[in-house]
């Protein structure tokens, strides 16, 4: 049907329902929605309409009353209420009614306080809650300010009204006054039909074909699961609230007027040039570039309903597809497109399209899109009237319906930007710099449309300046050519007499390590050992160990750790890749390696042929270019890679630790991370570099709380490192407070867990805590952050970069991205590594050309790790790239989830996995490991549901006597058992209902939603519910249990299961539950479900937007 067909089609329908107003009508499909909306959030001021009208001139407030009730006498819905009938509810609509104009003098304030009073009296009455069943549902007070100065605010609820009905009521109210001062009758002509009228008409007209063919087109247009995911300030509450405030920004005439001449060369409105850029700004934020954004359209297609105060806004979803790396003009074409194409199928109100959509339902998201855009062509102009003046101004209610709203106008001094945001979820400096990175990008549209849109300019200069140079401004000058031996050299000459190293009793000054690390380096050079030659070292902790890799180091070669508790396979995969002409070995241990041509010489039972050589140090021959170890990683393939460091790094790394944290020569390092973890190489040669002593633990004591506790005491140790899962274990262990010694305690290896920061911090006051990051690849830690207790952070950071080395934070594209938004880690910088032994092609990928170095040549690495940076120049790290999954269409980073299992009183430790055991089943399963009380799955879940939106609970949960380490001591992720091998059902079962109650609900759903069964576990919408039925169900549970409900309940626990075991507690504790019920409607009155509330405005037929 053309537009034309439709109109007047509409026409003919609209004469032929015209009737006089009858005391009962049909909602609209979005009155439907709006009442849904009232029960869900009572009282909630975001879906009030108001208007400040300043009234400058002299009023009369009996002409002004007469107005108003000649207004309500007007439109039917100034006089409408709202009542619940059987199966939905109906507008009432009153023979007559009265809007009291209630009058407030504030003239005997100073009056320099008047304005701020008024203003705030203003929001203040905007935020009055309605009742949709008594009414009025429009409000008038005037505020009297002195010297021919008022302000009337009139304010409805969106269930009557929208942006274009708040023109109309203006409008008319201005001369209906005029004609009330004038003793005239109304001039306005009498109005064709009501919007009850149209109501009807709506809901006989779209249904049928006409509806499903438009059904159809937005079914296969659009992805109902679909999340744009904004970098946030804070984590997404379970329970969004309706918080919102307002940052504004005003673009200069010129650049709006370019943006307006880039528009007409390519044929395109304003609207959508600016959208195509909001696009390519919501795109470079998130690294989506499939983008949807609702806009809002006016629905009023007829002259005849133009004049009507009413609620016909629609909402659209614009969808716009940026991939390819279009340029700018480009992207305007498709978004002209894309645009056009919605406009053709607008007639569907939003309502209708989410309810046959069905999206996943989430407490926490807006369904179909989470932003939105509006531009309004004009403001409303001022009005006169004999005496008075009028000019209406939009009321900020410190509300927002989405997580963000981008609002502009085009006034004739330029473009007004506004940013409204959820203050759930942002900062106001967030919104300030996403205004200017706004600005910024469409002064480069303006410039170079015909560039690629990733290579638009987004961060304006100083911000740039600050996130690639000032945050990375670390250049120290150290000592040049300085290699490991020769700063060990330097401390034996220093220090020879000094106790150097420790282990089970037996002790070595600096004198005889060197000694010994001497002879062996000369044994070596016999067997051809010097610079890039490749020994293999397969020992346990020992004096033996720290020998054989000094004594490789001043020979000249590289060290290459082979952890003799590794299979064998992986073993010979790492042999047959570093292929070392010299295994060093203890004798017990030859028969883990597997057969390798390597001459074999025994730090033990050999070492009586290794002590004929001289004590004396062999002529050094490694420079600071000179491979210093390599240490293999885990592979993706399975197979491990070796990561190679010269000298050179890693001294940056220790001279920076040193300048950081200062060991003197009364400090206690205890060696206990496996050498074959990069972390063990600053344990080895810090220490011994500063005249401290090197503790070293025993074989497998790193992993024995107990005994670590034991020798932190005896051996007075002051610095140590943990990764984090270990430091936990390593807390639980009881008298570890005793431990006084420690002064520094260091944690790498996995993110810190905020609870345990402050644990430690509590425990151990005599000892800072450092968080330090960095890969294999780039000589151990490339970042440090000191922790404090109580800092209000929402995580913890892994800090600063270190000396001359720099962080970089990038997009797809290696450009960099705005403060606060997610981007994978680089690092540049001295203490790049070589890159994977054997593996060109892998060590192309990943170390690639920095384009940012001032060093010709210089590489920086990809680490795969997603990180932001944050306001104070500090980096939170926020997972591996890999740890971030999508279930249903939603994102999660998995160690959320990790962290808030890790809160609860009963778990010790978990770990999150997103598994996928049977194909195209994935789900999330959690393991946990308990304190003193086991913990209980059921209970997790339902803390876990108070805490988390639904979909990232995991579905099952699994409780491990112990959690599996790997060798270096973090939880090994793949040794953790498929659910079903840890006691735990398949994902949902069919459960029947055991209990009173749980039977009582499922009966209820099953005579709602027309199943014949329904399970303990089977979510209410996924059977088929959706908001009307959640109201039905409501009610029906409310009246038939006797219990206090709220609507919200239905959401969060949306299985017969965890409804009726919310149900069951309160009927348990009901004077907690009274005063949780009376939280969760306060919550409840800020909570707004956005599904299909439309913002103020109307779109013309351009794509230009009037607010």
């Amino acid at each position: 049907m053309t537009p034309e067909e439709k109109r007047a089609r509409l026409a003919q329908l609209l004469k032929d329902k015209s009737r006089p107003a009858s005391k009962q009508a049909p909602l609209s499909f979005a009155q439907e929605r709006m009442w849904f909306l009232d029960k869900w959030s009572p009282g909630s001021a975001a879906f009030h309409m108001p208007t400040a009208v300043r009234l400058t001139g002299t009023v009369d407030t009996d002409a002004l009353q007469r107005a108003l009730a000649l207004l309500v006498e007007r439109h039917d819905t100034l006089r409408t209420t709202f009542q619940e009938r059987e199966g939905g509810a109906a507008q009432i609509i009153a023979a007559t009614g009265e809007v009291p104009l209630e009058v407030m003098d504030l003239q005997g304030l100073p009056v320099t306080e008047r304005e701020a009073e008024a203003q705030r009296r203003v929001v203040t009455l905007a935020q009055q809650p309605f009742s949709l069943e008594q009414g009025p549902l429009l409000r008038a007070v005037l505020m009297l300010l002195g010297n021919g100065e008022q302000v009337l605010l009139m304010d409805q609820h969106h269930i009557v009204s929208d942006g274009w009905s708040m023109g109309v009521l203006v409008h008319e109210l201005a001369v209906l006054y005029r004609a009330c001062l004038e003793g005239q009758p109304s001039p306005l002509k009498p109005l064709p039909l009501q919007y009850s009228d149209w109501a009807a008409w709506q809901k006989e007209w779209l249904q049928g074909a006409e509806l499903e063919r438009q059904l159809t087109y937005w079914k296969n247009r659009l992805n109902p699961n679909a999340l744009l995911e904004l970098p946030q300030d804070k984590p997404r509450p379970a329970l969004m609230s309706s918080k919102g405030e307002r940052q504004v920004m005003h673009l200069s005439p010129a650049l709006t007027q370019a943006l307006k001449a880039l528009g007409q060369r390519e044929g395109r409105t304003l609207f959508v040039t600016l959208l195509s850029a909001f696009n390519v700004l919501l795109s470079r934020y998130t690294g989506q570039d499939d983008i949807v954004v609702g806009t809002p359209i006016a629905g009023r297609p007829r002259a005849e309903v133009e004049g009507l105060i009413g609620l016909f806004v629609n909402m659209l979803a614009l969808r716009s597809d940026l991939s390819g790396k279009p340029t700018f003009n480009e992207l305007l074409r498709r978004v002209h497109e894309s645009t056009l194409d919605a406009y053709a199928h607008q007639d569907i109100p939003f309502e209708r399209l989410v309810d046959a959509l069905k999206p996943e339902r989430h407490l926490s998201h807006s369904p179909i899109f989470q932003v939105m855009f509006v531009l309004q062509n004009a403001p409303m102009p001022a009005l006169e009237a004999p005496g008075v003046v009028m000019e209406a101004k939009p009321v900020d209610t410190g509300t927002t319906k989405y997580d963000l709203s981008l609002l502009l106008v085009d006034l004739p001094q330029g473009l007004r930007v506004t940013a409204e945001y959820s203050t759930d979820l942002f900062e106001r400096s967030t919104a300030e710099r996403l205004l200017g990175h706004y600005l910024t990008l469409l002064e480069g549209i303006v410039a170079q449309p015909d560039v690629p849109i990733s290579r638009l300019p987004l961060l304006p200069d100083a911000e740039r300046q600050r996130v690639m140079h000032g945050w990375n401004d670390t250049a120290v000058a150290h000592p040049k050519g300085a290699t490991l031996t020769s700063l060990l050299d330097a401390q034996v000459a220093s220090t020879p007499d000094a106790v150097a190293l420790e282990f089970e009793g037996s002790r070595l000054t600096y004198r005889e390590l060197d000694a010994r690390a001497n002879q062996l380096a000369h044994a070596l050079r016999k067997h051809g050992v010097g610079p890039e030659v490749r020994v293999g070292l397969c020992v346990e902790r020992s004096l033996e160990m720290v020998v054989g890799i000094l004594g490789t180091l001043k020979a000249g070669g590289a060290y290459v750790p082979l952890d003799p508790g590794y299979p064998q396979e992986r073993l010979g995969w790492m042999l047959e890749d570093a292929r070392p002409p010299v295994l060093l070995v203890q004798d017990r241990l030859l028969a883990r390696l597997p057969a390798s041509d390597a001459k074999v010489v025994k730090l033990d039972t050999g070492w009586e042929e290794i002590a004929r050589e001289p004590t004396t140090a062999p002529a050094p021959t490694a420079t600071a270019d000179s491979l210093a170890y390599i240490i293999f990683t885990s592979g993706s393939t399975g197979r491990p890679k070796g990561a190679m460091n010269a000298h050179g790094p890693v001294v940056n790394r220790l001279l920076w630790m040193q300048s950081a944290y200062g060991l003197t020569s009364q400090d206690v390092v205890l060696q206990k991370t496996p050498f074959s973890f990069d972390v063990s190489v600053w344990e080895f040669f810090w220490p011994l570099m500063t005249g401290a002593k090197l503790v070293v633990a025993k074989p497998g004591g790193h992993q024995d709380p107990a005994y670590l506790k034991a020798l932190i005491s005896s051996a007075s140790v002051t610095t140590l490192h943990f990764v984090p899962s270990m430091l936990q274990a390593f807390l639980d262990e009881p008298g570890v407070a005793e431990c006084t010694s420690l002064k520094r305690v260091v944690c790498s290896g996995e993110a810190l867990p905020l609870e345990l920061k402050e644990l430690c911090l509590r425990t151990l006051p005599g000892a800072g805590l450092h968080n330090l990051y960095g890969p294999t690849e780039a000589a151990v830690d490339v970042t440090f952050h000191a922790c404090k207790a109580n800092d209000g952070r929402r995580s913890v950071p892994i800090g600063r970069p270190v000396d001359n080395t720099q962080i970089r934070i990038l997009d797809a594209e290696l450009q960099p991205v705005p403060q606060g938004a997610a981007g994978e880690l680089y690092i540049g910088g001295v203490q790049v590594g070589r890159g994977y032994l054997a593996r060109p092609s892998l060590t192309a990928e990943r170390f690639i050309p920095d384009p940012y170095a001032t060093v010709p040549g210089a590489r920086m690495y990809r680490t795969g790790d997603v990180a932001r940076w944050l306001p104070d120049g500090e980096i939170e790290y926020l997972g591996r790239a890999d740890f971030q999954v999508k279930i249903r269409g939603l994102r999660i980073e998995l160690g959320e989830i990790e962290s808030s299992l890790e809160k609860h009183p009963t778990v010790r430790q978990a770990v999150v996995l997103a598994r996928e055991d049977r194909p195209g089943q994935k789900r999330l399963v959690a393991y946990v490991t308990g304190k003193d009380a086991k913990p209980e799955g059921a209970a997790l879940r339902t803390y876990l549901l108070e805490r988390l939106p639904e979909y990232m609970v995991p579905s099952n949960i699994v409780v491990l006597e112990r959690m599996p380490l790997s060798p270096n001591g973090k939880a090994d992720r793949k040794a953790l058992p498929a659910p079903e091998a840890g006691g735990v059902d398949p994902s949902r079962p069919f459960v029947a209902p055991g209990t009173a109650i749980e039977q009582q609900i499922a009966q209820a759903w099953k005579d709602l939603l027309h199943v014949e069964r329904v399970g303990l576990d089977d979510p209410f919408f996924e059977l088929g519910g959706n908001s009307l039925l959640a109201l039905q169900l409501h009610r029906r549970l409310t009246a038939e249990l006797g219990v206090t409900l709220a609507l919200t309940d239905l959401f969060q626990y949306p299985t017969v299961r965890a409804l009726a075991a919310r149900l069951s507690r309160r009927e348990e504790t009901p004077s907690e539950d009274a005063a949780q019920a009376g939280r969760s409607r306060a919550e409840a009155r800020r909570t707004v479900n956005r599904r299909a509330v439309a913002s103020r405005g109307r779109v013309d037929t351009d794509g230009d937007a009037d607010e």
